[in-house]
């Protein structure tokens, strides 16, 4: 395979799909994260690729409300990427939505560009709703903005949020975690990105959080387990938040979501090692044959 990197200008609607649909839209995602990251010659591999599923499904699936020409609409929903280092799908999703086209995406982490290695508002980059990437600030930032829509604004906008689970080794995760509770805050879905890998090792090797699902149902959680790559899976349980209220019994909801570090290609699977490292130029090579596949 010869390596030609292009970013073809193909944007995703969103709407209802087959789960075949979104494993399409993932790996092309995947491919975007591949070609974006050996372009730049640094960044993250691991988690990106890992949550590439997820992401197609909440951005690409009737989901999440928004309206790519119009950033700033006014009846948008949020979404902010807690582990901002794991900007790559974030980059690739609003592309492939039509927030800026996807050639942009080779620039990524280039200096001046818009997308920098973590989201950033300085930037003024289309659809990033805060600048994130110190851990623990993100999701807090996000509990906010859920707290100012259901009490302030009293409107039944939606705020979602990812977070690694090594970042919930961060003790501000759990003060957000605290009042998202208190505050019934049923508006706001926390995706845990439970993959078990860090940039040092194992999550549980390096400082344990778990168990996760005991600890967020005694902060007053809704608590839902899934396969992070099972496309039925993430369809039904955002079924669960978005379109059947009464489930969430006036809770916050968590979806912790087994996923595994580099997901989609062979020898990034399960891998700490590419939490922080991008491919090479062999090593993407492989990377892009096994995802055209």
């Amino acid at each position: 395979m010869d390596l030609k990197i292009e970013f073809e200008e193909k944007i995703f609607e969103n709407k209802r799909r087959s789960p075949d649909e979104f494993k399409i839209i993932a790996n092309t995602l995947r491919q975007d994260i591949i070609k974006s990251l050996l372009l730049a010659g640094s960044g993250h591999s691991g988690g990106p690729l890992g949550i590439a599923d997820l992401m197609s499904v909440l951005y690409f699936g009737g989901y999440l409300n928004y309206n790519p020409h119009e950033p700033d609409w006014k009846d948008r929903d949020r979404f902010i990427l807690s582990a901002g280092h794991m900007a790559p799908i974030l980059y690739a999703v609003l592309a492939r939505a039509g927030y800026f086209p996807a050639s942009e995406l080779a620039t990524l982490r280039k200096f001046g560009s818009r997308l920098q290695g973590h989201p950033g508002l300085d930037v003024k980059l289309p659809g990033i709703e805060t600048s994130s990437g110190s851990l623990g600030q993100g999701v807090s930032i996000a509990v906010g903005m859920a707290m100012s829509h259901k009490l302030v604004d009293k409107d039944s906008k939606e705020v979602y949020s990812i977070t690694g689970d090594g970042e919930l080794q961060e003790g501000i995760c759990w003060e957000a975690a605290m009042t998202a509770g208190t505050y019934g805050l049923d508006n706001f879905c926390w995706i845990v990105d439970n993959n078990d890998c860090q940039i040092d090792g194992r999550v549980k090797n390096v400082m344990s959080v778990y168990p996760l699902k005991e600890k967020f149902e005694a902060f007053g959680f809704t608590v839902f387990e899934i396969d992070g790559h099972n496309i039925v899976d993430i369809i039904a349980t955002l079924d669960k938040f978005t379109r059947f209220h009464a489930l969430r019994k006036g809770k916050p909801v968590c979806i912790i979501a087994k996923t595994f570090m580099g997901n989609g290609v062979s020898f990034m699977h399960d891998n700490y090692k590419w939490h922080g490292n991008p491919p090479n130029k062999e090593q993407a090579i492989k990377a892009l044959e096994e995802l055209s596949k």
